[in-house]
């Protein structure tokens, strides 16, 4: 599939949208979304004939997501219900056609969730096999790296953790659970809440197949199902776009500060042996980036036989230049003297991205709520100073798993909602490490909005955290969402970036082909505007289109109508990572992901 992909990309063969018009201020705009999230089908006639009834089913506990949060959670709540001898039904939704596939990240694991939660990992095969052995940090100027220590007790001091693949760990977790008889549902993603009639969460509903690029049902189509829970357990991941809707309908956000974010883009390499040093981690910090711009990278030498190495770059989405182009500043920095070297003579077997949370402490929104719970990185509980999230995720799912279970096995359960609400989740997760050490850490990413930037950041850990380990008194703000920072395209000057060589840089579409990704072209775009004329209007006309550089996909081009004239956006939807940076950093989030039919996605290896 990804070789059939690179041909057509190569070729410049995107996944065209079919082209309508209709008139808005009597400006003929191109007709783009046709999903059902935008248009109700209860207002379409073609679907009038339809049957919408769906099948259900009951269980005790639903999961969706069956990433790390999640699985942790399906693991602890079984081990539980072996414990105290109660029946338990336990059942994990993931979107992906298989447990892993979609999981994306650095990684470099820190294993004290994992100690905790099955102890003997060692012995049950875990895919664990690299001990970080050296730990590098550096600063770039443009010609040179300053080696910055790394002093134990600072957040990037990596000693006790070990360079993994995620998806294979993933992979791996699933079957663990499995083991325990939790059911697992690969390649059936959620696309609804449902709530009782006192607005408690009853469960979810799984996509819909067989719809047309046009919001007209196939021949084929079938009603996704319906899974009833007395508690649903929301693990997305990053921007779920679940979680979205419940921020709204519950209100969950409102004594927290918006979520931040970055956006991190991944390569995997066979590098030459002679360049190969396994248990090796490298971060650095600076070039190609301006002080006022947070990123950074980092390198990580896998010990699994073959010479792989892990490379990858971070930038914060509060950037403020619409012209900066994440993709395009990762390519650019490979070329660096102090890391080219690393990748000259070697082979890129697989690429991908996908966005983090950097909100930390201070953007954590409520956790529970009736029906319901947010768990991972869905609420956001990476350290963004370690860059490391997986552990605090798995443990968040722990602790969640042990509240629901209480909370569902009290023979005196009484709850005011139809939906359990689990509400000593959230102080069980205060009274965690979680909490200790996120809090610890809260002032290191805002501590970038100064006139330093930069130094700023590495001033404050270097000085604040390292003296202070979080207790100062103060608490700094992140000053808003990412969407609102991007200036107007006149205020800033574009950049220009170098051409990829094909040799250690490499251009957008060849990428693409490395992450295996794919959908079924004749389904609504999962890309879907709230309002079709607003990226030509708004985010061309004040913003040169942001949306085709911070895509790290080529989901977005502007292109000529057919006047040669006037530009129309072009979704290519096929060629989406499920990265959900369009909907984090639109500046009139106008753009909203939804998830696509079953088995659309990318198809990570191990990454």
């Amino acid at each position: 599939m990804a070789a059939l992909l690179g041909s057509a990309l190569k070729a410049g063969r995107f996944a065209r949208a079919g082209v309508r018009l209709f008139c808005t201020n009597n400006v003929a705009t191109p007709k783009i979304t046709t999903h059902w999230s935008v248009l109700p089908r209860d207002k379409d006639t073609r679907w009038s004939e339809v049957d919408m009834e769906r099948v259900s089913d009951e269980v005790d506990v639903c999961i969706v997501g069956a990433g790390p949060a999640g699985l942790s959670a399906a693991i602890r709540l079984k081990q539980l219900a072996q414990q105290h001898e109660k029946e338990l039904r336990v059942l994990v939704l993931e979107k992906a056609v298989e447990v892993g596939l979609h999981t994306l990240s650095g990684a470099c694991l820190e294993p004290h969730a994992l100690n905790e939660l099955i102890p003997d990992w060692k012995e049950r095969g875990a895919p664990i096999h690299t001990p970080v052995t050296e730990d590098l940090f550096y600063f770039l100027t443009e010609k040179r790296a300053l080696r910055v220590p790394i002093l134990p007790g600072l957040p990037m001091h990596n000693t006790g953790n070990y360079v993994v693949r995620l998806g294979n760990f993933v992979r791996w977790m699933g079957e663990q659970a499995e083991e325990l008889e939790v059911e697992i549902y690969p390649g059936c993603p959620v696309t609804e809440v449902l709530y009782h009639e006192d607005g408690s969460v009853k469960g979810v509903a799984t996509s819909d197949v067989g719809i047309a690029k046009d919001g007209a049902p196939k021949d084929s189509f079938e009603r996704g199902m319906e899974f009833h829970s007395k508690v649903v357990i929301f693990a997305e991941g990053c921007h779920g776009h679940l979680a979205k809707q419940l921020y709204k309908k519950m209100d969950l956000r409102k004594n927290c500060e918006p979520q931040t974010y970055a956006i991190g883009l991944k390569e995997l390499w066979e590098v030459d042996p002679a360049q190969h040093r396994p248990g090796r981690v490298e971060h650095t910090v600076g070039w190609p980036l301006d002080r006022m711009t947070y990123g950074g990278s980092f390198i990580y030498h896998l010990g699994e036989g073959e010479p792989l190495v892990s490379v990858g770059y971070v930038l914060g989405l509060d950037y403020t230049n619409p012209y900066i182009s994440p993709f395009k500043e990762f390519q650019r920095w490979k070329h660096h003297p102090a890391i080219r070297p690393t990748f000259e003579g070697g082979k890129r077997i697989a690429y991908g991205a996908r966005a983090l949370n950097e909100g930390g402490f201070q953007s954590i929104p409520q956790l529970a709520f009736p029906g319901g719970c947010l768990i991972g990185c869905s609420p956001g509980f990476m350290n963004v100073p370690k860059i490391k999230g997986t552990h605090n995720a798995m443990k968040s799912g722990m602790v969640c798993a042990e509240a629901v279970f209480d909370k569902l096995t009290d023979e005196n359960l009484q709850s005011e909602t139809q939906g359990v609400f689990v509400d000593d989740y959230e102080q069980r997760m205060r009274d965690s490490w979680v909490w200790k050490e996120i809090k610890s850490v809260r002032n290191v990413r805002p501590s970038f909005h100064s006139p330093l930037g930069l130094y700023g950041t590495l001033l404050y850990t270097g000085v604040f955290y390292y003296l202070l380990r979080g207790k100062e008194p103060w608490t700094f703000s992140h000053g808003g969402a990412d969407y609102k920072r991007l200036k107007p395209a006149s205020e800033c000057t574009p950049i220009e970036y170098p051409k990829p060589d094909n040799k250690i840089s490499f251009d957008l579409l060849s990428s693409v082909a490395l992450s295996g990704t794919n959908h079924e072209g004749d389904q609504p775009a999962h890309l879907t505007l709230m309002d079709d004329a607003v990226p030509v209007n708004q985010n061309l006309g004040i913003y040169d289109g942001p949306e085709q550089r911070f895509c790290p996909a080529g989901v977005y081009e502007y292109v000529p109508m057919e006047d040669g004239k006037t530009m129309r956006l072009q979704i290519n939807a096929q060629n989406c990572v499920h990265c959900k940076t369009c909907d984090i950093k639109d500046p009139s989030q106008n753009i909203n992901w939804v998830t696509p039919e079953a088995g659309g996605g990318p198809a990570y290896n191990g990454m």
